[in-house]
């Protein structure tokens, strides 16, 4: 059986090899690819002989899958899959697994940092005390006592709703799924967004979430309010958000994902919003975090040689 990591997992080779070798032993050859390549042609060429591809956010389309007659798994480093075509994937039989729960922590982490950061004016404040000024005109606000709403209450937004309540805000979640957290009231997505300080997104990227968050959902929202996103860019209309930052309808937004991935083009509208927090889709991406997901890489690998499959999206 041959293995192929398409892209760098975020981790010292030396440390991947390791990983994975001791899980594999030697029932695979594994090619190891240590640049990212994202033409048909090059993805063709490195995955046509292999059964099993690795790969993170790496867009795996049809036009490479139907050229890889050999591919029985794809092995995605990544919580999301909407980078690959699950349908044709499901034609040819093809399985897939991801790495859910590898980025648990660090994405909630994020939007703690993103919450504080912008209720603090931490930017502004490290800005200002270079320039020998004072805190004049940036005193900010706490969590404590604030209303925060999480939409999707996976293991992400589970996580995210126990911090909030360790900091002393009120939790409300909109969920398709109700689960029994403590300090947790389910209420209806309008009613969320109506009432909460905080909205922060935690779905999957899927055709009935695509702008799931769009102007009407963004005028119900309080003028005082900020939206999280930390989940996927098409979630949230950008237009919509914008419009909905420039014209004041809410306080701000933190941002970590667009329907582009970074780099981003300099003439993105969003980019020029007012009271924007925007990073380069940095969420899962922490020093454990990239450890955590290459060993469930190498079991993925593991029970799907052995028969018996984990963490399956399709297959």
């Amino acid at each position: 059986m041959k293995i192929v990591v398409l892209e760098p997992l975020g981790i010292a080779q030396e440390a991947l090899e390791g990983i994975l070798s001791s899980r594999v032993n030697e029932k695979a050859e594994i090619v190891y690819y240590p640049d990212r390549k994202e033409d048909v042609e090059t993805l063709v060429a490195r995955s046509r002989d292999a059964q099993i591809v690795v790969l993170s956010n790496l867009p795996y389309p049809e036009e490479v899958i139907e050229q890889c007659p050999k591919l029985k798994a794809i092995m995605v480093a990544f919580t999301g899959v909407d980078h690959v075509d699950i349908e044709c994937c499901q034609k040819h039989h093809i399985t897939v697994c991801n790495c859910s729960g590898y980025s648990d922590a660090a994405v909630a982490d994020l939007v703690f940092g993103m919450a504080i950061g912008f209720y603090r004016n931490l930017a502004a404040c490290e800005k200002r005390a270079r320039e020998h000024g004072t805190k004049d005109g940036l005193v900010g606000f706490e969590l404590e006592g604030k209303t925060f709403g999480v939409i999707g209450t996976g293991a992400i937004g589970t996580r995210v709703a126990m911090i909030a309540n360790a900091f002393g805000a009120k939790v409300l979640a909109y969920s398709r799924t109700i689960k029994p957290l403590p300090n947790v009231t389910y209420v209806t997505l309008e009613e969320l967004l109506i009432k909460s300080d905080i909205v922060s997104i935690h779905v999957p990227s899927t055709k009935d979430t695509r702008y799931m968050i769009g102007e009407q959902e963004l005028n119900l929202m309080k003028k005082e309010a900020l939206l999280i996103n930390t989940a996927r860019g098409a979630i949230v209309d950008e237009t919509a958000l914008y419009d909905a930052l420039v014209k004041g309808k809410i306080a701000g937004a933190c941002i970590d994902v667009l329907e582009q991935e970074p780099p981003f083009d300099e003439d993105r509208v969003i980019l020029h919003a007012p009271n924007l927090m925007i990073t380069p889709h940095i969420g899962f991406a922490t020093i454990q975090a990239m450890e955590k997901r290459a060993h469930i890489v190498a079991e993925n690998i593991k029970a799907y040689m052995e028969g018996t499959p984990i963490h399956i999206i399709c297959g």
